[in-house]
């Protein structure tokens, strides 16, 4: 008989729900543990022998299965999914009997979800959407909606962007025939295929500006021995036009205009891509001999670059953005 039911949420009989900080309608399961501190928001679901210390706070509608242990420090926002055994830890130096003066804050961030087994180590934040696979032993932060596996975890792509090469949509999709543009389905996002001409001598790509590339640029860079785990961009630019091409190698390039992503895989002189103001861009698996050129419109400005996801997406849902 399921005894301790109570008005607002539900404890089942053989778990032990010392806190009465618990949301209406959430459920915790036989078996589990819930310290007098902790903190659960409304319509989570606690699975079977799950502990769950002091100093954590759980948003709403947080789903976590069998056998997860939340230590002091650790963080969970609305949405969240945490799959079975996964493990988070607090302290990145345990000994026994010696405990620091305090545990580095673990911040599971809105609708993220962690796969089966993965291991979380302290002191990091897994951004929105981002996707834990299972197994995963994650080791530093997690940009928004990545997906990671392995040990140690690495990007592997991110939620609903498929990664096709640059060449195949300016094929399949060009509007424009005479300038071989292509639209993307990111808002404003275009891939250009630039002209080449090629003999026994060589290949020589060329694009002229307010033509084959949409703007007069007053700033180039280049990018190049990027390590093949590590990711770039990360932002968006108020004000600022950026023009990419993989001049040697490959990248890829993810474009997000605040609803739709799409991936790009530049691995070609003769295609470029076009990020207008406001689209926020990713850049990663540089192939180790990678060389990306990036024009842009502006000089460097500091005031120019939304470098916060959350203030992106506020400000890209926004009429006149």
């Amino acid at each position: 008989m399921l005894t301790h039911t109570k008005p607002d949420y539900f404890v089942h009989e053989r778990a032990l729900c010392e806190s009465p900080r618990i949301g209406k309608g959430t459920r915790v399961w036989a078996f589990a543990h819930v310290l007098p501190e902790a903190q659960i928001g409304e319509d989570c679901n606690v699975c079977d022998n799950v502990f769950i210390e002091n100093d954590v706070r759980i948003g709403n509608r947080v789903t976590i299965k069998c056998g997860v242990q939340l230590w002091d420090g650790v963080t969970l926002e609305d949405d969240v999914f945490v799959g079975p055994n996964a493990t988070f830890t607090n302290d990145i130096f345990p000994r026994s009997k010696q405990y620091p003066e305090k545990f580095d804050r673990t911040v599971i961030r809105r609708g993220a979800s962690i796969g089966a087994n993965a291991t979380i180590l302290p002191g990091i934040t897994i951004e929105r959407g981002a996707m834990i696979g299972a197994g995963a032993v994650v080791t530093r932060s997690v940009p928004p909606n990545a997906i990671v596996v392995g040990n140690p975890a690495k990007i592997v792509g991110y939620v609903d962007a498929k990664a096709v090469p640059a060449e195949e949509p300016v094929r399949a999709r060009t509007v424009e025939p005479d300038k071989r543009v292509a639209t993307t389905a990111v808002r404003g996002v275009t891939l250009h295929r630039l002209k080449e001409a090629a003999d026994i001598r060589g290949s020589l790509s060329v694009g002229e500006f307010e033509k084959e590339i949409p703007f007069a640029p007053l700033r180039y860079f280049l990018v190049y021995g990027v390590p093949t785990a590590e990711t770039r961009g990360e932002h968006a630019h108020r004000e600022c036009h950026q023009f990419m091409l993989a001049i040697k190698g490959s990248v890829h390039v993810v474009a997000f205009d605040g609803t739709t992503r799409e991936e790009f895989v530049l691995d070609s002189a003769t295609t470029g891509l076009y990020l207008p103001p406001m689209t926020w861009g990713i850049q990663y698996k540089y192939s180790s001999d990678a060389v990306l050129l990036v024009f842009a419109s502006h000089h460097y400005d500091s005031a120019d670059y939304i470098r916060s996801y959350d203030e992106y997406v506020e400000l890209a849902s926004r009429p006149h953005a």
